[in-house]
């Protein structure tokens, strides 16, 4: 074996040729040394350095830390955009934090100033750094792998062997290998130069414009988006126009426009629970039957929603949230004709929809002196009553097997015409009376279906018919960019696994005849960071050049063989003194990172 010697009157120029062939296996900005002499910044300089430091990738990824902890804020204290009523009883259990949160602007985490600034400057950061490298990187797609350096020992993992075959055969065949194992390879000189994993920098610029695309679908599905909720009863049916939701919010760039043409009619609600053991009560299943149609003129189409199965129309979501019970009454007057049937709607108070709403009579009814008046009934309802010795007006279970309604009336105005918004759910009885039963006391009944209440002094009545619907609570989702945001993660993921275990690293093999005629092969090996996989890869291309280049025998010092007529000991075989495969730093072989900064 031939030993390769170190000049040290050459070092530096090693170290500088060394450096040269790690350069590039990042797209990394190259920082520039300070020095110590230089002019005070002017406002020019300022600006320059202020980019340089907000395009720099340790900013964007303070800036993504600092955005994460921002959105905490939105998930712990109620928002505006989401639960107003949460908010405001938010305001009145805390009068003192409740004035600077508004200040904070903590109400409204996802419209503040502050949380706004954190995420421009993180999209301009990351468009700013991504920019630049990705032109670098495709310069480097471009170009070739660069030549190979004067002294190959010195890298981190090498070998060399002597051959008998030609310097001209050995490259010829080591660029065909390399070619083979998928390395862009070419000759420069006396070596062959070749570079692999290029998918490790792509895969880490995709993360990042993944990122860039996730904030752009973000913030067009914020406003953009609109959110509604209705509860629609069996047999009746839902127009998706801004007065049929019972609430609506949008983003602020939402118009009536967006909403998407649709209308569906609810046939039947299904749902059947669990009978015994620790899960009784549990919904086992949730599902509605609806007719829809597209557009004012769409053809009919039936479909089953269940529970995170909704029913998709263009852009629009329509989800299964909620279920309830909508018994039907008829309200009479003192001469017995109909004022008022319908089925309605109550909601639920517990998993066993224990339920309560009110019915109003706001039009048609006449008291007994001739006036008109409005009627108010409070109702209370059990699909599983527990029965009077039970002591509670709470549901058993939430199917129906011993249904109860409890009603007590009102008379008077429910002030329905004084141009304030009303629930459906809730009476005023500011301007109300009670109707009282013999005792003096609120009339207040039981009644099972197909029972009635007489109100007194021939006032009318109402029954509890033997007909109870069930509504099912709906909740369309408009939020353009959902799509492009799953895409944008799942390249996100695929992006940072390639950055994360693809190893981008270089192999040079340079083939020259030495001075007793004989072929020397030295092969080595750079990867971008340490990484056991750069040595165990350069063995097995050795091992397969090899084969194509037996070595010959080191020539002894005087130039005969052993005494003993021992055969050479094959100088490609593994632990032979013809190839050696190091990765000694002492050395002073400079590994990627350190190539880089040469």
């Amino acid at each position: 074996m031939s030993d390769t010697t170190t000049d040290n009157s050459t070092q530096t120029g090693d170290d500088q040729d060394l450096g040269a062939a790690g350069s590039q296996l990042s797209t990394a900005p190259v920082e520039d040394s300070p020095s110590p002499d230089l002019p005070s910044l002017g406002v020019i300089g300022w600006a320059r350095w202020f980019w340089r430091q907000l395009t720099s990738m340790r900013v964007a990824l303070l800036l993504l830390l600092l955005l994460s902890l921002a959105a905490i804020p939105g998930s712990l204290i109620p928002q505006t955009g989401i639960n107003e009523a949460q908010v405001a009883d938010f305001r009145e259990r805390h009068d003192v934090l409740a004035p600077v949160y508004d200040k904070l602007g903590l109400f409204n985490v996802y419209s503040s100033v502050w949380f706004s600034a954190i995420y421009i400057l993180l999209f301009v950061s990351l468009i700013g750094c991504i920019v630049p490298r990705t032109w670098q990187f495709v310069g480097q797609l471009r170009g070739r792998p660069p030549g190979a350096p004067r002294r190959l020992t010195r890298l981190p993992a090498h070998t060399t062997w002597r051959t008998s075959a030609d310097p001209e055969e050995v490259r010829e065949a080591a660029l065909a290998l390399l070619r083979k194992r998928r390395f862009r390879a070419h000759a420069v000189g006396d070596a062959v130069a070749a570079e692999k994993g290029y998918l490790r920098e792509l895969g880490n610029l995709a993360f990042h414009l993944a990122l860039i695309v996730m904030l752009i679908a973000f913030a067009w599905g914020q406003l953009f988006k609109s959110e509604g909720n209705k509860i629609v009863v069996e047999g009746d049916g839902f127009s998706n126009t801004l007065t049929q939701y019972d609430d609506f919010k949008s983003g602020n760039l939402f118009t009536n426009d967006d909403l998407e043409p649709f209308s569906f009619d609810v046939e039947e609600f299904t749902g059947t629970y669990e009978r015994t053991g620790p899960n009784r009560g549990t919904p086992r299943t949730y599902e509605t039957e609806v007719t829809y149609t597209e557009g004012a003129d769409g053809e009919e189409k039936n479909a089953l929603i269940k529970v995170n199965k909704p029913l998709e129309i263009g852009d629009a979501k329509v989800y299964l949230v909620s279920h309830g019970y909508a018994p039907v009454v008829t309200v009479r007057d003192g001469k017995g004709e109909i004022v008022y049937q319908d089925a309605v709607p109550l909601l639920p108070l517990d998993n066993n929809v224990t339920s309560n709403g009110v019915v109003k009579v706001l039009d048609g009814y006449r008291n007994p002196q001739g006036k008109k008046e409005q009627l108010g009934f409070q109702a209370f309802f059990v699909p599983t009553f527990g029965g009077s010795a039970s002591g509670t007006m709470l549901s058993q279970f939430p199917a129906l097997d011993y249904p109860v309604l409890a009603l007590n009336a009102y008379h008077g105005d429910l002030k329905a015409d004084s141009g304030i918004p009303q629930s459906v759910y809730q009476m005023d009885k500011t301007k109300m009376k009670e109707f009282k039963d013999a005792d003096g006391e609120l009339l207040k009944k039981l009644l099972t279906p197909g029972e009635t209440m007489t109100l007194p002094g021939g006032a009318g009545s109402i029954t509890f018919e033997k007909d109870i619907k069930e509504w099912a609570g709906f909740q369309v989702v408009q939020e353009p960019g959902g799509g492009w945001a799953l895409g944008a993660a799942l390249t996100a993921i695929g992006g940072l696994a390639a950055s994360l275990f693809v190893q981008r690293r270089r192999v040079w093999v340079r083939a020259v005849r030495g001075d007793d005629g004989v072929t020397v092969v030295e092969m080595a090996g750079l990867g971008r960071s340490e990484s056991a996989k750069v040595p165990e890869e350069l063995g097995d291309l050795a091992g397969t050049l090899y084969e194509r280049a037996p070595g010959v025998p080191d020539p002894e010092p005087d130039g005969t063989p052993e005494p003993d007529g021992t055969p050479p000991e094959d100088p490609g075989a593994p632990g032979a003194s013809g190839t050696t495969t190091s990765t000694d730093t002492d050395s002073q072989a400079v590994p990627a990172e350190g190539a880089e900064q040469q």
